[in-house]
C-alpha cells in the first residue's frame, strides 16, 4: 500500500455516524493523504470488541502503512479491549467522557439506553410529521399547506434541494418544502404560489460544471444535462434571488452538513 493512503476504521456501540463525522472532521485536514475507510458499527459487548479487533488486525496485516481506528464507545470495558487494535486508535468519546465524570461527580453510565430512548414524545412525534411534510413538499409534488413551512428551499434541478430538505426535517426537525426552478420560470420573477412566503425562501445554486455532471450521471448526453442549458438555468435563479432578496448559497463544495449550518443561521432556525 502506498504511504499516504491510509486504511481507517470507524469503529461504535452504535450506528457509527458520529465516529464518521468526527473523524472524517480531522482527517479532511490531511488533503495529501488517500483514506480508505471501513464502518464498523454496533460494536456494543466485550465479544464484539475482539471481533472488531481480529477484523482490523486481518485486513491491516502484511506491514502496510498504520491504520487509524476512531472509536465512539460509552463502556470502559469495551473501548479497552478496542484500544488494543493494530495501529493508532483515536477514542472520540474517552477524553470527554472522563472529564466529564470528574465535574459532576458521578460515574458515566456505560451504556446506550439513556442516548437512544424518546425521552420526550412531543418532540419525537413533531420531529416525525416534519419528515413527512418535507417528503410530501418535495420537489413541488405537493404545493399545499406551505404555510406550514419553516423553510422553502428553491432551486434548479440536482442542486442538493431534496438531501438538504431531509437532513433539516431529520436532524433539525425542520418542515421543508422545496421548489424546482425550470426554464418555465419567468427570468426574476418569483412564482407567484411562493409569494406569500417570501422570507421562508433560500436558494441554492451550484457550478455549471458540476451541474452538467450530476445530470449527466442522470441522463447521459440529454439537453438537461448540456452544459449551456445549466449555465442558463443558474444564471436565471441567481438572478431571480438578486432581484428578490433571496439569500443563497453555492452548494458544489459543501457538504450537507455545512449547507444545513448555514442556511440555520442565515434563516435564524430553531435547532430541535
Amino acid at each position: 500500500m502506498e504511504p499516504n493512503r491510509r486504511p481507517v476504521f470507524f469503529v461504535s456501540d452504535s450506528t457509527g455516524i458520529t465516529a464518521e463525522t468526527f473523524g472524517n472532521a480531522l482527517l479532511a485536514q490531511f488533503p495529501d493523504f488517500a483514506f480508505r475507510r471501513r464502518h464498523l458499527p454496533f460494536v456494543d459487548s466485550v465479544e464484539a470488541a475482539r471481533s472488531a479487533v481480529a477484523r482490523i488486525t486481518r485486513e491491516t496485516g502484511g506491514g502496510g502503512p498504520t491504520p487509524l481506528v476512531f472509536l465512539t464507545v460509552r463502556d470502559p470495558a469495551v473501548a479497552s479491549e478496542l484500544a488494543t487494535a493494530p495501529g493508532e486508535v483515536v477514542d472520540l468519546l474517552g477524553p470527554h467522557l472522563t472529564r466529564l465524570e470528574k465535574i459532576l461527580g458521578t460515574a458515566r453510565t456505560g451504556n446506550d439506553t439513556a442516548y437512544h430512548r424518546v425521552g420526550d414524545l412531543a418532540r419525537y412525534h413533531d420531529r416525525i410529521d416534519a419528515v413527512e411534510f418535507s417528503v410530501a413538499h418535495d420537489d413541488a409534488t405537493s404545493l399545499a399547506d406551505l404555510d406550514r413551512a419553516d423553510l422553502i428551499l428553491l432551486a434548479p434541478s440536482r442542486c442538493g434541494k431534496t438531501p438538504t430538505a431531509m437532513y433539516l426535517a431529520l436532524q433539525h426537525g425542520l418542515r421543508v418544502a422545496n421548489y424546482p426552478l425550470t426554464e418555465d420560470d419567468t427570468p426574476g420573477e418569483l412564482p407567484a404560489v411562493l409569494r406569500p412566503h417570501r422570507d421562508r425562501l433560500f436558494g441554492l445554486t451550484t457550478t455549471p460544471a458540476r451541474l452538467s455532471q450530476v445530470r449527466g450521471e442522470r441522463r447521459p448526453g440529454s439537453g438537461y444535462a448540456s452544459l449551456s442549458r445549466c449555465r442558463a438555468e443558474l444564471r436565471s435563479a441567481e438572478q431571480l434571488y438578486r432581484s428578490n432578496g433571496i439569500p443563497s448559497i453555492d452548494s458544489h463544495a459543501m457538504s450537507v452538513e455545512e449547507m444545513a449550518s448555514i442556511i440555520l443561521t442565515t434563516m435564524d432556525l430553531r435547532h430541535t
